[in-house]
């Protein structure tokens, strides 16, 4: 059975900030991680904790410089946004046509390439693993024009459309407040045609100018209205007016894409690249567990590669824990800046935890390191909603929503409301800690009696008080 073994360290302080450019802003705690468990691990970042590759470290929040907040995304309920969808596009109009049109405006996280942050990527699936749906065809056409209604576009639509009459053939009258210029009119509507004077507006007498937007709009509601149509009770003499469209008539193809149908979808025989990926356990302190109730790949520290038509073009690093997938840094070439190779990769991490609940339902969150609001480059990681952060002082998770407020008024805040609680987790009996003396396991209790030499007992309780009294009595405290 594997067992933490970790050397505290101690505080570290006054040294450069990358966020500030503070010379001597930095405070923080740390220990070398000898060996972890993944269960060790998770607890750990749930108290504040962050790894480089085996030293761990807890920034003294109230004290540092840029205080860093823990954030996880919740992937269950993850929507992208627009700027995520452009991002996902721009992917597949590379790889289908190799358009690596740059737009003004994209930049890469900054700290894509620190120790905190957003991780590279996802396990290319098997293709046994490939549902049909997934396994769409995409065209070259598709890949243009992969789009996305909004749901505030759809609803707005259903509120828009009444229909006046049913009758037996599909449906040719509705009212449309955004599309007045319609040349569809009911019989009841009819106008005067007048030829304006020159210059005094637009000549009726031709088909109006429309907006694509508003055609395809057109056209998805003579659609939907057409398979209402079909749905109603009775006859459709036997109707009465009313608006067709309610909430349960929403159809899938209306619904908001999700991750899985930019990043699942086939690509034409004929793309113009080919993106691959493949993962294998790397060196780390954590120790690889592949338990039967856990995910396939098991658990432990993986290695992404992102190989580009046989070339490799980025590398990440990932822990896959018992509650999460934990990014912890992504590397790139720099000549695929373009992509948003930061950005394309956090995404995937979230399809790819979603792919692991499947298999392990406590699997069901993707820490993205720290959040830093007081740096503005660093406010980027908020966009991936919903997502939580943890409170400094009593480790509880908060919707990042209710955490904003307080952070534009003060750097550190205390995000739990609730000035009665504490931490729950915090140390209560010194003498449970583990220690290993002398290659003996023992409780600090009977360490205490046998140490020779000063006492040590204050960086003891420090120690204690930052992994709590879960990890404290089961890792294994290394002392000389």
């Amino acid at each position: 059975m594997h067992c933490s073994v970790v050397e505290y360290s101690g505080c570290k302080e006054g040294y450069p900030c990358g966020y500030c450019a503070s010379a001597q802003g930095k405070v923080s705690m740390g220990m070398w991680a000898h060996s972890m468990t993944v269960q060790d691990y998770q607890d750990l970042i749930d108290r504040g904790w962050r790894r480089s590759g085996k030293y761990v470290y807890k920034p003294i929040m109230n004290q540092t410089c840029c205080p860093q907040y823990t954030i996880r995304c919740q992937p269950l309920h993850f929507q992208p946004s627009k700027s995520h969808k452009k991002v996902l596009k721009k992917m597949l109009k590379f790889l289908a046509k190799g358009d690596s049109s740059k737009v003004a405006g994209d930049e890469e996280p900054m700290d894509s390439h620190r120790e905190d942050a957003v991780a590279c990527s996802f396990v290319l699936k098997n293709e046994s693993d490939i549902s049909q749906s997934e396994l769409k065809p995409l065209s070259v056409e598709e890949t243009e024009r992969v789009e996305t209604e909004d749901n505030n576009e759809e609803e707005e639509m259903k509120k828009e459309v009444t229909v006046k009459k049913v009758e037996s053939e599909p449906p040719q009258t509705c009212v449309d407040k955004d599309s007045a210029g319609s040349s569809e009119r009911s019989d009841s509507a009819k106008l005067v045609h007048t030829t304006p004077k020159p210059g005094k507006g637009a000549d009726l007498s031709k088909p109006p100018c429309r907006k694509a937007k508003d055609i395809r709009k057109e056209r998805k509601l003579h659609k939907l209205l057409q398979n209402q149509t079909h749905t109603l009770e009775g006859t459709p003499s036997q109707v009465e007016p009313q608006v067709l469209l309610s909430q349960n008539s929403k159809s899938k193809a209306n619904q908001p894409k999700s991750i899985e149908d930019f990043i699942f979808v086939s690509l034409p025989d004929d793309a113009t690249h080919q993106l691959e990926f493949t993962r294998f356990l790397c060196d780390s302190p954590l120790e690889a567990e592949n338990p039967p109730s856990g995910p396939d790949c098991g658990y432990g520290s993986f290695h992404q590669q992102y190989w580009l038509d046989g070339k490799i073009i980025a590398v990440g690093v990932i822990d896959i824990l018992p509650y999460c997938v934990s990014s912890v840094y992504l590397y790139y070439d720099p000549d695929y800046t373009f992509l948003s190779l930061g950005v394309y990769s956090a995404l995937r991490e979230i399809a790819f935890t979603r792919q692991l609940y499947e298999k392990a339902s406590e699997l069901c969150y993707y820490y993205m390191g720290f959040y830093i609001h007081s740096c503005p480059k660093m406010r980027y990681k908020g966009q991936y909603r919903p997502s939580d952060l943890l409170c400094p002082e009593t480790y509880v998770w908060v919707p990042i929503e209710q955490c904003l407020p307080t952070l534009e008024h003060s750097k550190y805040c205390r995000f739990n409301q609730d000035l009665k609680a504490v931490d729950e987790g915090c140390i209560k009996e010194l003498g449970r800690v583990r220690v290993l003396h002398k290659r003996i396991v023992m409780p600090y209790s009977m360490y205490k009696k046998r140490r020779k030499g000063p006492s040590d007992e204050a960086s003891i309780q420090q120690y204690a008080s930052l992994v709590g009294q879960t990890c404290s009595e089961r890792m294994l405290l290394f002392r000389s």
